[in-house]
């Protein structure tokens, strides 16, 4: 699909992954409509684009709202149409700890974004995309969606669902649309140093690795379609 995609839609474009991804593909001309749960954030990035001419839409949406995520699809889909690339981001990692120890809130809030976020999304976005009968839907992954570690369980177990989910949604999809779970790699992320600690320094930086992640997101079409794929991380 690369060459095809003009417009983007991505959670989570306030800070850390989201955010080098969103300016990565708006210094590629595409449109791009995102959102997160910092105000501050949000107005940095629309002051950003007013100045650097961007064709851009950046709001402050709780994915873990269904009424704001519905809100927010409809100006977008108002704004520019369904997007061409939908890329479910945003996600949240309680602090480490044994499972036992991790307070219910703490629990429910990861599963919320982690989880019930993407399908609020694609919620609001598929069924446009659906009667268009294109576009790719790549939720993000990790690592600890293939694999585990201890002090990490809720992480883990909403990742792991998200690989499922992805699954069981290509398999709705019609011809000429790919659903795709994406496993992003370790990247120094303020996610990354709450787990790591310094170690995480040894790692590329958001930037670095949207400059790999970007041509690799572009590049997904219906041919990916219920794949589980990595992003190549830079040398």
């Amino acid at each position: 699909m690369s060459g095809k995609i003009k417009q983007v839609v991505i959670t989570g474009t306030t800070r850390g992954l989201g955010r080098a991804l969103a300016e990565a593909f708006l210094a590629k001309g595409l449109v791009v409509a995102g959102c997160g749960r910092s105000a501050e954030a949000i107005a940095q990035l629309r002051e950003q684009g007013k100045a650097k001419g961007w064709r851009s839409m950046f709001d402050v949406v709780h994915v873990a709202s269904d009424d704001a995520v519905a809100a927010w699809s409809r100006r977008i889909l108002d704004a520019y149409g369904p997007p061409d690339l939908l890329i479910n981001n945003a996600a949240i990692l309680p602090m480490p700890a044994p499972l036992w120890n991790i307070p219910s809130e703490a629990f429910d809030a990861c599963v919320d974004v982690n989880l019930k976020g993407v399908v609020n999304v694609i919620r609001h976005f598929a069924p446009a995309m659906i009667r268009r009968k294109q576009g790719v839907i790549a939720n993000l992954s990790s690592g600890w969606g293939r694999s585990v570690a201890p002090r990490v369980a809720p992480y883990c177990a909403t990742k792991w669902a998200i690989e499922g989910l992805t699954k069981a949604l290509a398999l709705e999809l019609p011809a000429g649309m790919a659903a795709v779970a994406v496993n992003p790699g370790i990247i120094d992320t303020e996610m990354l140093r709450r787990c790591f600690g310094p170690e995480a320094a040894h790692y590329p930086s958001p930037e670095e690795w949207a400059q790999k992640a970007a041509p690799f997101f572009l590049s997904l079409d219906s041919r990916h379609n219920g794949q589980s794929l990595t992003v190549p991380l830079p040398e």
